[in-house]
């Protein structure tokens, strides 16, 4: 059964990207908008609104938010496979993910500045960062930070504990970085902290893509925008395919309680739909055109860079032995997730003022775990589609490992920094002793291979399978999101990312779906006037 629905854009997602976009889009009321969200609206379930659950709801609640997948067996890991998945209802990954709010330094966009021009800039991604976010926290430089955006970021616990002031004391003394204030500040984006930063309301509760750009002053539990919005969100509707017409995207097709509707877009489509992207581009005949057709589907255009070169942070641990006196987290806090957390560069000294690795403080009754991630990683990986049945799982090759380089990087942060933060620990306080791995372990090479093998986990940060670069520089989409090869067709999300961000995903895809919806909005000007004066319009950088 089709039914049409005709509608200026169309938006696939409600992830950090696809809510910004909707939102900023209808801020115009001429504007029509359609969302299509594959999961619920579930803001207001307890184990979602909750922060206190935050670490443990893939565990405890992997059916009810997730969506169903696993990974293709790792090479470099022995063959272990990993989830791959993120959140399937509305906000997309931002609302099971653990709130880190992390901003990509100015290195890495000076990087991305070079490839794709001033509009990804570090000054400009400053002053969008700083319209998105509502900052509630302490910093050394208020001109750094925005008040009055959308997105709540608390800094948490307001008082720390004793256990985060002895972690960090001892990275400091490991490290030689004086501990900082904002890791968001851009001048201060190395050294250890005992407070992170949060997607949460000034209660504790979560922020979302979803709570922060589609809440109740925007759209009804429904999904129909109120005031004047011409905004629609459609949930529990999984879209299979772009539809086009000579190359230009005109709608989608998507499933919805059993049926197969397909609706119309004049303007455009806007692809937000996270690890779920490439494969929607290639559904639609956008890929490497001998897999298409051998899986059935007409090319629209044969482009091999689709689903190449994913990447992903790595993840280890360390744990420690605790004073069963010092707690975590503040009793009246629970919220704040976290017992304190570092940003350094390469424990060997190359690159000295750049970020490489991401410590995170995760304590319990008697224990400190250190999540350990290694954010500059040489690996790659591919997305593939098996055939064309779009409910049929891509094959995710994520590649850990499989470049030789990120295997020492990370036997140096055991044997360069957990070494000497565990002996300076020990020395603060005698109850915090490293267990695991055990001093042995780290001294001996290829015990410490093996564990850093056995203990390598997974985190959801996949970036760059579709690319924000040039074409012959193994691009799929340019830098305003337009994909290549094809007219009306956006994908704004963390896979457009060019180089890997120094971080947590989420904050660049919030600014990648803000910087994308800003310039439709520009180009949308430009038109109206062009059509009123008759004169040409010069557009404005933003």
């Amino acid at each position: 059964m089709n039914r049409k629905l005709k509608f200026d854009y169309i938006i696939v997602g409600t992830g950090p990207a696809g809510a910004v976009i909707a939102k900023t889009l209808t801020d115009n009321k001429k504007t029509s908008v359609l969302v299509l969200e594959a999961g619920g609206k579930n803001d207001r379930d307890k184990a979602i609104r909750d922060s206190s659950a935050a670490l443990e709801l893939e565990e405890r609640f992997f059916p009810n938010y997730f969506w169903q997948g696993e990974g293709v067996p790792q090479k470099g890991l022995d063959d272990r496979a990993f989830e791959w998945t993120t959140g399937r209802l509305s906000g997309g990954g931002s609302s099971i993910n653990g709130e880190q709010y992390v901003r990509p330094t100015s290195a890495v966009f000076r990087e991305w500045e070079k490839l794709l021009g001033p509009l990804w800039s570090p000054k400009r991604a400053i002053r969008r960062f700083k319209r998105l976010e509502k900052y509630n926290g302490k910093t050394t430089d208020k001109m750094a930070r925005g008040f009055k955006g959308r997105l709540d970021i608390r800094q948490a616990p307001q008082e720390p504990t004793r256990m985060a002031r002895k972690l960090i004391a001892a990275i400091e003394q490991a490290t030689g970085l004086p501990e900082i204030l904002d890791y968001n500040d851009p001048k201060t984006p190395l050294g250890p902290f005992t407070r992170w930063q949060l997607y949460q309301n000034p209660d504790g509760r979560r922020e979302s893509s979803s709570t922060a750009f589609l809440s109740s002053d925007i759209m009804t539990p429904g999904g129909q925008g109120v005031k004047g919005r011409r905004l629609k969100v459609l949930f529990k509707s999984t879209v299979l395919r772009v539809i086009f017409s000579n190359k230009r995207a005109v709608g989608v097709q998507f499933l919805r309680e059993g049926r197969c509707i397909t609706a119309y877009a004049t303007k455009k489509v806007i692809i937000s739909a996270g690890i779920n992207s490439a494969q929607l581009l290639m559904l639609s005949g956008i890929g490497p055109g001998v897999l298409l057709k051998k899986a059935g589907i007409p090319v629209v255009f044969n482009n091999p860079n689709v689903g190449k070169r994913i990447r992903n942070h790595s993840l280890n641990f360390a744990v420690f032995t605790a004073n069963p006196d010092d707690r975590a987290l503040p009793a009246n806090d629970p919220n704040a997730l976290y017992t304190g957390g570092a940003f350094l560069p390469d424990p060997t000294g190359a690159e000295p003022g750049r970020r490489a690795v991401q410590l995170v403080g995760i304590g319990s009754e008697g224990m400190l775990t250190l999540a350990i991630l290694y954010l500059r990683p040489k690996s790659r990986g591919s997305i593939r589609i098996q055939n064309n049945d779009p409910l049929k799982i891509v094959l995710a090759d994520e590649g850990f490992l499989s470049d030789p380089a990120d295997m020492e990087a990370i036997k140096n942060i055991f044997k360069i920094y957990v070494k000497n933060i565990a002996a300076e620990l020990e020395v603060i306080d005698p109850s915090y002793k490293l267990v695991s791995p055990g001093i042995d372990v780290i001294d001996n090479d290829s015990k410490l291979e093996q564990y850093i093998k056995e203990n390598f986990d997974h985190n959801h940060h996949q970036q760059s399978f579709l690319r924000m670069a040039p074409l012959q520089k193994g691009g799929v989409v340019d830098r305003r999101g337009n994909v290549h090869g094809v007219k009306n067709l956006i994908v704004a999300d963390a896979s457009v990312i060019p180089f890997t961000v120094d971080g947590n995903t989420s904050a660049p895809a919030f600014l990648i779906g803000y910087t994308i919806a800003r310039r439709l909005q520009l180009q949308n000007k430009r038109r109206k006037k062009r059509v009123l004066s008759g004169f040409r319009f010069e557009e404005v950088e933003e």
